[in-house]
């Protein structure tokens, strides 16, 4: 068991672990019995401080603008009360949905409120916000994990899907943090640099690998998740390993195999927009799928309500006909 692990399961208390008896439970008898049981809350939650970005990001549909809902930062006592109502039973909050976290001016306080609630929290990054002066501030703060995006291993890579992106300005941050970890004796934040693995960028994998290395940070790769192919296809990498698309018998694009009709995120978590809407998974970026918002019902009746109980249906019959769930990989089978 690895450090980080160890000290997320110390955050476990015995309440949240009768819940997620509770949720692995009534997963698995409504694959079974064909019909949504829901009998814990969410495991998880990811909440969005902000939708505002620096960063003009090819995939990302803030950075493009095409968002199709109104942007805006949450109010500091709309995030206070979602974390009053779960608690208790949630075990890992995501401070990151759509836009960079770091440009919400209240991130550390949202961070602090969290880790005091006993949450493990963590924050997504495109690491340009992490001068010494954030790194001061995020170390001693509760955090327990950070995730850094760096996709490339220079800046003639990284920046052809980071768009408006500086390699080194990212490369810098990362030294601020290891380098204020070491000064406050911390073991938190637990880091870790993620790395969209695309057509441009595959080649540069062992320098990303020795990036990591040298800070003594864990590199992640990860799949990217196109929603136009025709324009973007570029971005699929060579290597099939790396990619979650293959050619059809017509040459086309499409991701790998079927979906099963199953998907845990849907008992396991939520995510919240900036405005208090709450929706199935961070697929659902527009928000075209609502839940409810907690800003005219508690969380509790949104989770248990009539909206998840039919979305979660529609999960457990026909799971390739929600159009968030086409692109997605969640329970993908090789």
């Amino acid at each position: 068991m690895s450090v980080e692990e160890n000290h997320m399961i110390r955050k476990i208390t015995p309440k949240k672990l009768w819940n997620a008896v509770k949720v692995y439970l009534s997963f698995w008898f409504s694959i079974f019995l064909k019909r949504p049981l829901h009998w814990g809350m969410p495991l998880s939650l990811s909440v969005e401080p902000t939708t505002s970005c620096n960063l003009r990001c090819l995939e990302c549909p803030v950075g493009q603008k095409q968002l199709q809902r109104p942007a805006g930062n949450m109010r500091p006592e709309l995030f206070r009360s979602c974390i009053d109502q779960l608690s208790d039973t949630l075990v890992y909050l995501m401070l990151y949905f759509q836009g960079e976290p770091f440009l919400y001016p209240g991130i550390i306080d949202m961070i602090r409120y969290a880790s005091e609630k006993g949450i493990y929290t963590a924050v997504s990054t495109n690491g340009h916000h992490l001068d010494k002066d954030m790194a001061r501030q995020i170390v001693p703060s509760g955090l327990d994990r950070l995730i850094v995006s760096l996709d490339g291993a220079s800046q003639d890579t990284y920046e052809k899907y980071r768009a408006g992106g500086t390699f080194e300005k990212v490369v810098e941050g990362l030294d601020n943090l290891a380098g204020m970890k070491r000064v406050l004796n911390s073991r938190k934040p637990f880091l870790e640099i993620q790395f969209l693995v695309m057509g441009h960028n595959e080649h540069e994998i062992p320098e990303i690998r020795a990036l990591g290395k040298k800070f003594g940070i864990p590199v992640t790769l990860k799949t990217i998740q196109i929603y136009n192919l025709e324009k973007n296809v570029r971005l699929i990498p060579q290597n099939p390993f790396y990619s979650r698309y293959i050619k059809d018998v017509h040459g086309n694009f499409v991701i790998k195999s079927r979906l099963p009709n199953r998907c845990f995120r849907m008992w396991s978590g939520a995510v919240m927009t900036w405005d208090g809407m709450v929706v199935p998974c961070c697929f659902d970026k527009n928000a075209d799928h609502v839940m409810g918002t907690i800003n005219s019902s508690e969380f509790r009746e949104i989770w248990k309500g009539k909206n998840y109980a039919e979305f979660r249906l529609g999960i457990l019959t026909c799971r390739e006909c929600i159009d968030i769930c086409r692109n997605c990989t969640e329970g993908l089978s090789n």
